[in-house]
């Protein structure tokens, strides 16, 4: 399409059609006071908008897409705004990632069938972000995304907290006897005192960088906290970019290269970023047909230190990242680290946006030669006789001491189970017990709950105790902590070596030689297998055990059936089997 030809524009198809359904499509929309200049073959932007007041983080995107409004009238193009499904991570149940898929296929469904030349991506939350660009890459129209930024810092008896990771520090000091329930509701209304999404490093801040080392969020955008004026400026300056990526037709498909993936995984490790990355990057993959297995998030960081000293990890917020020079700065210490051509939706080379990126605060940032942490401190991929398709664990978030660690396991089939029993001053544990969590998978749960990172038994707590190693198919929070070990694959409810494991078992973590086992002997697994098939045979139930009307034998109807019936494995991306690949732009055949 030639970027000049507006008769070649999808939304034509729709505003400059003859007869009976030009005059359907033009006469409607005119309802809402647009005078038929509107329709003269600018670009129509739609702009896809996940606000939502069950969604706290993302509950100013409304201000967020007037400010997007303007730019594209100034640009000459038509904004037309759309809602979105919304995911709030504080509040849906049984979780989020439930619905990540769903989100992704309405956004999918929205573009496709709609008029639109090119969009504009409203998100914050943890999923909404990789939802929209899994929508979007299906499609491929030009896309541009507008994250809606970070709360400013916590402030609580005059220090900083951080969102969620002052939640499980706190929680663990009231059940250690530290401080009081009073101090602990007290915290409620410091942690969260602004408008915008967890202002830790956690998975909201992550995807918000991965949006942007990806080339899909304008440089810089990523960090500039919800409530500073810069980021309505940065709104209204990608609604005038989008009206100019439809006029160049850059899409998704030529942000989104192999490149730009390489790219993002290093800057994740570069940042200490959220475990949760992993997998939306390896949906994202799938839908825009770039090679990625979940080895190469080791493989391409083994020589990428941390230089963020941010929450979870570290001590500081994305209030204070932003002020030391944002991601710019850690993508410009990362030099040849980084790939520098990828185009982005700036339509320069990512090298060009990070070239003059200079950094205000060494304690926030670090350099490559002093960095925060060394080489290796980030996400770690680990394989083994417990998790023959990988396991994930975040380095710089787990306790040095225990990443070479051989224990025995205390294991748990439910996660109600555990938080039942972890304040039980009888619990059989100490130092070295390896709790284990599992049917808390795609599957297992379903959804893939956030439960990896289970509370540290209060007995080890009051004794001292501080982390243990924990084993689960589920995943963590960003804002997260601890040696945790997640997204075991294949999770137990579909038969993975995680459903053979029995309390009194040992179990062997070795990080620095990426490897989880099992230390049971072959013939006895086989014949624990073996039990357990015959077991799940006779019941009716397949394997696994569904939660409350969840899981591989409960879902019966809806969305949760179809999620559990398609869903992939953690190692892929948690994506259903029949979205992988895109459907493409072409206009729908009429609907009169």
């Amino acid at each position: 399409m030639s970027s000049n030809d507006a008769a070649a524009r999808r939304s034509s198809a729709w505003f400059a059609a003859e007869g009976r359904n030009g005059f359907i499509h033009r006469s409607w929309m005119r309802n809402q006071g647009f005078g038929p200049e509107v329709f003269d073959g600018r670009p129509v932007i739609g702009i896809g908008n996940s606000w939502s007041e069950l969604t706290p983080c993302n509950a100013h995107l409304r201000e967020v897409a007037d400010a997007v409004k303007r730019g594209v009238w100034e640009a000459g193009g038509l904004p037309l705004e759309f809602p979105a499904m919304s995911l709030g991570e504080p509040l849906m149940r049984p979780t989020t990632m439930l619905y990540r898929n769903l989100m992704a296929m309405e956004v999918e469904e929205t573009l496709r069938a709609n008029p639109l030349d090119g969009v504009v991506l409203l998100s914050g939350c943890d999923k909404t972000t990789p939802a929209m660009l899994m929508g979007a890459a299906s499609v491929d129209i030009p896309s541009i995304m507008v994250t809606g930024g970070p709360m400013l810092n916590g402030k609580f008896r005059g220090r900083d907290i951080g969102s969620g990771t002052a939640v499980w520090k706190l929680s663990e000091e009231m059940r250690a006897g530290k401080i009081t329930e009073a101090d602990f509701r007290e915290a409620e209304g410091c942690m969260s005192r602004s408008r915008g999404h967890c202002m830790t490093m956690g998975t909201a801040s992550t995807m918000a960088c991965m949006a942007e080392s990806l080339g899909m969020q304008m440089s810089g955008g990523a960090a500039i906290p919800a409530v500073d004026a810069r980021r309505y400026a940065l709104a209204q300056a990608s609604g005038r970019q989008a009206v100019r990526l439809v006029e160049e037709d850059l899409r998704p498909s030529q942000v989104l290269t192999r490149e730009a993936f390489e790219n993002a995984i290093r800057v994740n490790a570069a940042l200490g970023g959220s475990t949760n990355a992993v997998v939306h990057l390896l949906a994202l993959a799938g839908r825009v047909g770039v090679p990625l297995e979940l080895g190469e998030f080791d493989e391409l960081t083994a020589e990428v230190p941390v230089l963020a000293d941010m929450m979870p990890s570290g001590r500081f917020l994305m209030e204070d990242f932003y002020y030391a020079g944002g991601l710019p700065v850690v993508m410009r210490e990362l030099g040849a680290l980084l790939h520098q051509e990828p185009v982005t939706v700036s339509g320069r080379a990512i090298g060009e946006e990070i070239a003059g990126a200079e950094c205000f605060n060494r304690e926030v940032i670090r350099t490559v030669s002093e960095p925060f942490m060394p080489a290796g401190a980030g996400t770690a991929v680990l394989y083994g006789s417990l998790c023959p398709d990988g396991a994930v664990l975040k380095v710089s978030a787990a306790d040095p001491g225990l990443l070479t660690h051989r224990g025995r396991a205390l294991v748990f089939d439910r996660i109600e189970d555990y938080t039942a029993a972890a304040d039980d001053p009888e619990l059989p544990v100490d130092a070295s017990t390896v709790i284990v969590v599992r049917n808390a998978g795609p599957k297992g749960y379903p959804g893939f709950p956030e439960v990896g990172n289970v509370p540290v038994p209060k007995v080890l707590l009051e004794a001292g105790i501080e982390d243990v190693v924990r084993v689960s198919d589920a995943r963590m929070s960003g804002t997260g902590y601890g040696t945790c070990v997640l997204h075991v694959a294949p999770e137990a409810a579909v038969g993975g070596p995680l459903s053979l494991v029995r309390t009194g078992d040992t179990v062997e973590l070795d990080v620095p030689g990426r490897r989880l086992d099992l230390c049971v002997d072959e013939a006895e697994l086989a014949a624990r297998a073996e039990a357990e098939a015959a077991a799940s045979s006779a019941d009716g139930s397949g394997s696994g055990a569904g939660t409350d009307g969840g899981g591989p034998g409960g879902a019966r109807r809806g969305w949760a059936k179809l999620y559990t019936d398609h869903v992939m494995q953690a190692d892929r991306g948690a994506d259903l089997d029949f979205l992988t690949g895109g459907s493409g732009s072409e206009v729908p055949r009429h609907s009169h």
